[in-house]
């Protein structure tokens, strides 16, 4: 459904943050994207999302695809009309607006008033705690319920495929597996694909069929979410898990020498 061909991304002219990256969203799945803080992931769902442009960013080589169409050249406003919606990292919600109203705004491309009611009803019914919400300014919600109202509002625009950059950020264990529940629980019931960019490589995994590994603007490695789990070099550096399975001390997490190979 959505496939990036061997793209480079340029800040400034002068910072080459992407160097070469291709990769490809299959129809109705999770696929997921690790990675250290600078790899180059973020970067990754901005080129795809049309954002690179108010950030001084271009696509300077390569092309991305959506359904086989090229879609680089396109403004970030003319995406979510294609159906392609980005849930940004640290949620970034409209705090002075109610749970309600921030999904209003999530409808902007929704002309039927019938249609974007119908939507509101459907996000609630994955999302109850935001019913309850529903007219408390989101700036007062709960780090998890606003995690919550940023996913139900990029679902408002009838996305078939949804960016999700970091959920996890800053909640607690319990609501990470909540929130990831319902991701998967969307992809089924909405026939949705979503690009998964996560730190947390052991919840990606789970939830993930399909993962890519990126390392300094580049990707290094790829395969199922079950071949990767189950590969030397993630379990150690991304899972913390030496060959016996015991958990590795964070300073030596910390401080691991990434295998030259993985870059050959």
């Amino acid at each position: 459904m959505l496939a990036i061909n061997n793209i480079e991304v340029v800040y400034d002219k002068v910072i080459l943050v992407l160097k070469g990256v291709s990769l490809q969203i299959a129809d109705g799945s999770i696929t997921t994207l690790l990675g250290a803080n600078g790899a180059g992931k973020t970067t990754t769902l901005k080129a795809i999302s049309g954002v690179l442009r108010t950030e001084r960013g271009e696509i300077t080589k390569g092309s991305i695809e959506f359904n086989g169409e090229r879609i680089d050249g396109l403004r970030a406003h003319q995406l979510p009309e294609l159906g392609i919606a980005q849930v940004f990292e640290g949620r970034r919600v409209f705090e002075h607006l109610t749970t309600e109203e921030n999904l209003i705004v999530g409808a902007h491309v929704q002309r039927d008033s019938r249609k974007m009611h119908d939507g509101i009803e459907r996000v609630y019914g994955y999302f109850p705690r935001l019913k309850e919400r529903r007219h408390q300014q989101s700036g007062y919600l709960s780090g998890g319920e606003q995690q919550m109202l940023a996913i139900g509002r990029a679902l408002m625009s009838v996305p078939k495929v949804i960016l999700l950059d970091e959920p996890s950020l800053g909640l607690a264990p319990m609501l990470v597996a909540e929130i990831f529940g319902i991701v998967s629980q969307l992809v089924m019931a909405e026939k949705l694909s979503v690009l998964l960019v996560e730190q947390n490589a052991t919840m990606a995994l789970d939830v993930a069929q399909h993962g890519y590994v990126m390392e300094n603007g580049r990707i290094v490695l790829e395969g199922s979410a079950d071949a990767l789990r189950a590969n030397s070099d993630i379990r150690e550096f991304y899972l913390g898990l030496n060959e016996v399975g015991s958990r590795k001390s964070y300073r030596e997490v910390k401080h691991y020498k990434r295998r030259k190979r993985w870059l050959s």
